[in-house]
């Protein structure tokens, strides 16, 4: 996928599971938020289920918290400037099963490489 580039078609963050949040992360999202840490933390994230750390909070259908959606269809995620490391590095750091075929920016790879991946 070393052609991959995101088209930010959000699909990514339609995907139910967990974001993981490290503590510089809650504070840069906080702050980017202008909100205190505790606050944050209250409001937007929950125990992962291992109990190893906070995962950010999902909307009732899945989706990131985070994900805004406009009149015209399009998606954005309210904290693209500082979002978690998790969501930076999709797809070639981390990805969900079937990701490909939810993914425009995957499929864009895909027509234009003649399916090499």
């Amino acid at each position: 996928m070393r052609d991959f580039e995101c088209v930010r078609c959000g699909n990514c963050c339609r995907w139910p599971g967990c974001v993981k949040v490290s503590g510089s992360e809650i504070d840069a999202i906080a702050a980017f938020l202008e909100m205190d840490e505790s606050e944050f933390i209250e409001r937007y994230t929950a125990l992962m289920p291992d109990r190893q750390g906070l995962t950010l909070v999902e909307k009732p259908d899945g989706s990131c918290i985070f994900l805004e959606e406009d009149e015209e269809g399009g998606s954005r995620c309210r904290i693209h400037p500082v979002k978690p490391f998790q969501c930076g590095t999709f797809p070639q750091k981390w990805n969900f099963p079937g990701w490909e075929l939810e993914c425009a920016g995957a499929k864009r790879v895909k027509r234009n490489t003649g399916d090499r991946q």
